[in-house]
C-alpha cells in the first residue's frame, strides 16, 4: 500500500471516502494502526494525560511529545503521521512556532503538525508553519489545551455566537493553509454548515458525520479509567482483559504454578557439578 498523502486525503474527501484517524503514542500502537490499515496516526497531546499520567493535555513538554513521535513514526509506514504541539512552544511569536515545528520533522519526521485555535494569532502562526514548507492540521472547538478560557471541557458551538465564531474561524484557518481541520465536540448540525462550503477535509470527534473521524486508542480499545466523553464509543475491552490477566500471573507466582517445567532452561549434570564445586569455594 502506498504511503497517505495530502492528495490522496483530498481525494478521498472528493470521493467520499472516509478518512480514518487514531492516536498513537509508542512503536506497539503505531504497529497495531498501521497493520489495521488506518489512513492517519496523531501523536495527540493527550498522550500527556493516558500515557505519562499528568492531570491535563497543558503539562506535556516538547521532549515528552518528541519522545513519544519518534517511536510512532518507527512503527509508522503507510499511514500518514500528525504531530501535536505542546502547549507554550508556539503561542510566544512566529518564530518559536516555526522552531518548534521544525524539531518535529527534523526529529521525528513528522508529515504535519496539528495546531489548537483560530484567533489572529494561531492564524499567523499556521501561516509562518506553512511558509517554512510544514503541513498544518487545525483543530477547532473544543481545544483542550486552552479549556478553561472555554469554561472547560464542553461542547462548542451550541450557542449562536459560538456556532458563527467555528464557521469563521474554519475558513479563516483555510485561507491561512491548513490542509486539513479536527473539529472536536460541536453538533453535527454546525459541522455539516461549515462542510457545505470549506474545501479542506474536516475530521470529527465529537462532532458527527464528517470527512473522517478521529479517538484517542485507548478511550477506543476500552484502557481509560474513569468517564469518559459522550462522543467516545469503545470497540474493546483491553483495559479490563489486561488486568485480568495481570491478576492471573500475580496468583500464579503467589502460588508457585509459574513458572513451570516448560518455562525453564534444562542443565547437564556437568554443569550442575561444576556450579556446586565453584560453590564450595565460597564456603
Amino acid at each position: 500500500m502506498p504511503k497517505v498523502s495530502i492528495p490522496r486525503l483530498a481525494e478521498k474527501r472528493a470521493n467520499g471516502e472516509p478518512i480514518v484517524m487514531v492516536t498513537a503514542y509508542d512503536y506497539p500502537a503505531a504497529r497495531a494502526a498501521e497493520r489495521a490499515g488506518v489512513d492517519m496516526v496523531l501523536v495527540g497531546d493527550s498522550g500527556a494525560q493516558v500515557v505519562l499520567g499528568h492531570s491535563s493535555t497543558v503539562s506535556v513538554t516538547t521532549d515528552e511529545m518528541l519522545m513519544m513521535s519518534k517511536a510512532v513514526r518507527r512503527g509508522t509506514e503507510t499511514a500518514f503521521l500528525v504531530c501535536d504541539v505542546a502547549f507554550g512552544t508556539t503561542e510566544e511569536s512566529d518564530e518559536q512556532a516555526v522552531a518548534t515545528a521544525v524539531r518535529f520533522v527534523k526529529e521525528a519526521q513528522a508529515d504535519a503538525i496539528k495546531l489548537e485555535g483560530g484567533s489572529e494569532a494561531r492564524l499567523s502562526r499556521i501561516r509562518a508553519i506553512v511558509a517554512a514548507g510544514i503541513p498544518v492540521v487545525a483543530h477547532l472547538g473544543l481545544t483542550p489545551q486552552t479549556a478553561t478560557a472555554l469554561g472547560g471541557l464542553r461542547a462548542q458551538g451550541r450557542t449562536a455566537a459560538t456556532a458563527s465564531r467555528i464557521v469563521d474561524e474554519a475558513f479563516a484557518v483555510q485561507e491561512a493553509g491548513a490542509f486539513c481541520l479536527v473539529i472536536e465536540a460541536v453538533p453535527s448540525e454546525i459541522v455539516a454548515v461549515v462542510r457545505e462550503r470549506l474545501s479542506i477535509p474536516i475530521i470529527g470527534i465529537g462532532a458527527g458525520p464528517a470527512d473522517g473521524q478521529v479517538l484517542v486508542l485507548h478511550d477506543l480499545l476500552g484502557v481509560t479509567e474513569g468517564g469518559i466523553a459522550k462522543f467516545v464509543k469503545s470497540f474493546g475491552s483491553i483495559g479490563e482483559a489486561t488486568v485480568a490477566a495481570i491478576s492471573d500471573y500475580a496468583a500464579e507466582v503467589r502460588a508457585g504454578s509459574f513458572p513451570g517445567p516448560e518455562h525453564q532452561y534444562a542443565a547437564t549434570p556437568e554443569a550442575v557439578d561444576a556450579a556446586r564445586a565453584a560453590l564450595e569455594r565460597h564456603e
